[in-house]
């Protein structure tokens, strides 16, 4: 089942987030740091219509998450006056991969992007995060921009 995150959610999430943090720390220890919310921080998520957090629960477990942020350019001179769902964090616990759970979180992202009206579902993927990359592309998403850089 996947639903909107509550506070009782927060220690279930935060395993997870620290899943998510080892990878990407692994690949980019230079950037990222070992967690990426207190609790604290995270507590004052919950609730924001702007940017919601999903979880996949399964026999009161949660198994998966998505935070969400809802990005509304419309009154952008640069872009087309769009409305966009940026999928900030997606995980799924590396237990309990393989299970479609991923699918799951992923379908479920798109059918309520189009629910709230919006014109695309985006994502930033980091180089060297090869599985997900290979998840993404399997769901059929195809690169919108790339980002380079120089370390000084």
């Amino acid at each position: 089942m996947i639903r909107p995150a509550t506070i009782s959610d927060a220690p279930a999430i935060m395993s997870l987030l620290k899943q998510v943090r080892g990878l990407h720390h692994n690949i980019r220890p230079d950037i990222f740091g070992e967690r990426k919310y207190t609790e604290e921080e995270l507590s004052g998520l919950f609730g924001n219509e702007k940017s919601p957090i999903f979880v996949y629960e399964e026999d009161g477990k949660v198994l998966g998450h998505l935070f969400c942020s809802i990005k509304d350019y419309t009154g952008s001179n640069q872009l087309m006056p769009i409305k966009s769902l940026y999928i900030d964090d997606f995980c799924v616990d590396e237990n309990a991969r393989g299970k479609g759970i991923g699918t799951k979180l992923y379908e479920f992202a798109k059918d309520y992007a189009k629910e709230i009206g919006c014109h695309n579902l985006t994502l930033c993927v980091w180089e060297g995060n090869d599985s997900a990359k290979a998840f993404y592309d399997k769901m059929g998403m195809g690169t919108q921009r790339t980002v380079r850089e120089t370390i000084l």
